[in-house]
């Protein structure tokens, strides 16, 4: 079963079992009489709702690429995983507000057995639920399932403070409703800002994994004719669809032949363990005993002295186009333009004739 059709799954469990509980809710309610029971019974139908947003917002994710949307539809997903937010961040503040309702005119609130039966088994579905959604969104890395996973785990959290309030009240005749409400609420309205994070850092573009990262960079240096991987940038255009480009260094002795060769095997391994579609470009390492060597190793020794150069890669040298070049990667807190023009003084009476360009790239993966 692929990840859509685990999540789609997934979400109907929470569905059915919202609709179960509100079932037996109702039914208690009608047999002992109480509307409250009754109305708690449709506020459950309510809870299917972030199940259900789940759902559309998987299917609509799964809608193929256009030419509008070239990439696909996957990051829809990200805004179902926003609307169950906060939909959780609008429960925790309404929580609040009675809590503080209840703290500043306390009222003692009646339990009758048929009411702490219906707690008592709403706890243990909601806490069963939410661990299984939530576990299954971890697993499947998605935030719309987390984020439905963790709404039924606090509303299990919230009844349990009803539950806790109530044994207080009946043994110590003290009232708990105010405060263990304010506290939780305050918990949860954390937590829903927490999930709102999530997805709104996967739409701005947030940063791949250094795991991620170091198993590419692995991946691709296990070639015999990388010397180097550089440039590493990826876009994620959803949980299944990457769009990536890296840049590696061969010597220069390669042919254009082998050069295509080589950037059609790792452009399909990086799809074929990642699922990534990677664009590759070369860079050339200078062979042998010439004048381009010695000013590579020259420039590059020249660069790496510098702790504030991270890395430096890209060496490039034309006496037909009057240049030499070097990328370099600084410290994101140096001050860029006075780095480039103390290494472009260095370098230059090496090349006395030649104009000295230093490339500023940054690191967008780590």
């Amino acid at each position: 079963m692929d990840r859509s059709s685990q999540i789609i799954r997934t979400s109907w469990v929470g569905i059915v079992t919202n609709v179960l509980l509100a079932a037996f809710k109702a039914v208690v309610g009608v047999l002992a009489s109480s509307v409250a029971i009754v109305m708690d019974a449709v506020n459950n139908l309510s809870d299917a709702l972030s199940s259900i947003i789940t759902i559309v917002g998987t299917k609509l994710s799964q809608r193929p690429a256009d030419r509008k949307h070239p990439f696909g539809h996957g990051r829809l997903e990200y805004f179902s995983a926003i609307i169950i937010a906060v939909i959780v961040l609008s429960a925790g503040i309404t929580s609040l507000i009675e809590s503080v309702k209840k703290l500043i005119e306390p009222t003692e609130p009646s339990y009758t057995t048929a009411t702490l039966v219906v707690i008592v088994v709403a706890i243990v579905v909601k806490l069963l639920l939410g661990r299984y959604v939530k576990h299954k969104g971890e697993q499947l890395k998605s935030d719309a399932l987390i984020a439905s996973g963790s709404d039924a785990l606090f509303d299990a959290i919230i009844t349990l403070s009803t539950l806790v309030s109530a044994g207080v009240m009946l043994l110590w005749n003290v009232l708990l409703d105010g405060i263990l409400g304010a506290l939780i609420s305050v918990v949860i309205i954390k937590a829903g800002i927490e999930m709102l994070a999530s997805p709104i850092n996967q739409l701005l573009g947030t940063g791949i994994s250094k795991e991620l990262t170091s198993q590419i960079k692995k991946e691709v240096m296990a070639f015999d004719e990388v010397q180097g991987v550089y440039d590493l940038i990826l876009h994620n255009y959803g949980p299944d669809v990457i769009i990536g480009s890296l840049h590696v260094s061969v010597p220069d002795t390669t042919t254009a032949y082998e050069i295509h060769g080589l950037g059609r095997k790792i452009a399909a391994a990086m799809f074929d363990k990642h699922g990534i579609i990677m664009t590759v470009g070369f860079y050339s390492v200078a062979t042998g005993e010439n004048r381009k060597a010695e000013l590579q190793n020259a420039v590059m020794q020249m660069a790496t002295a510098h702790k504030e150069v991270l890395q430096a890669h890209a060496f490039y040298y034309s006496e037909k186009d009057r240049m030499i070049s070097v990328d370099i990667v600084p410290d994101d807190h140096v001050d860029e333009n006075a780095l480039v023009c103390q290494l472009a003084n260095e370098i230059q009476p090496l090349v006395p004739d030649l104009q000295v360009v230093i490339v500023v790239d940054h690191n967008y993966t780590e």
